[in-house]
């Protein structure tokens, strides 16, 4: 991987109406709601599993692990910030344990909120638990379903792995680059933009 200077992308403001959301009960536990972040009307939609860390412990501005290998895959392969949205699974990050299942379904329901309004072109899933969540089907994973275009509730999905599992496994860059490459290029064929080799 080569040297890159992450940044922060700019946060889309939760929607008012689902601020005080306490359906999942995360808001008891979790960080503060994050909508998503990002061009709010960029073609390519990101889903990850939950926000990563925003702060650092004096609260000064934070770009966690998740968002630098994230940002540093995308601009390998010619995306930059207009290109892309990230939204999550869970809008808060859980600091203690949740029964999962249950509160991943349940926000579901934002997620479906977003997509209603966003229409993106594209959806990538990075992560199982996002995989497994967007697709809804415990049974799926990255391993099985990357290097394929796939239509999931009517959008054009492809997945890859959580960019965690990237830094924790050196070993999966090149597949992770692989999956953010035939993204790339089918943004690039539906614009006739010619695509990376």
């Amino acid at each position: 991987m080569t040297d890159f200077c992450p940044v922060s992308f700019p946060e889309e403001p939760t929607p008012d109406n689902c601020k005080e959301c306490r359906e999942c009960g995360l808001y008891e536990h979790g960080s503060r709601m994050v909508w998503g972040e990002g061009n709010p009307d960029a073609p390519i939609m990101v889903i990850l599993d939950n926000p990563g860390l925003r702060e650092d412990r004096e609260g000064n501005e934070f770009v966690c692990g998740t968002r630098q290998t994230l940002q540093q895959v995308a601009n390998n392969v010619g995306l930059n910030m207009d290109d892309l949205y990230v939204t999550y699974i869970l809008k808060r990050k859980p600091t203690r344990s949740y029964e999962k299942e249950w509160v991943r379904e349940t926000c579901m329901i934002h997620l479906s909120q977003q997509l209603q309004v966003k229409q993106p072109e594209f959806i990538l899933c990075l992560g199982n638990v996002a995989v497994q969540s967007f697709f809804k089907n415990p049974d799926v994973d990255v391993k099985s379903l990357r290097g394929a275009t796939h239509d999931v509730q009517g959008y054009l999905t492809m997945v890859a792995y959580h960019p965690l599992a990237v830094r924790r496994r050196p070993n999966l860059w090149g597949k992770f680059k692989e999956d953010w490459t035939n993204v790339a290029n089918h943004y690039r064929l539906k614009g006739d933009s010619p695509p990376l080799r």
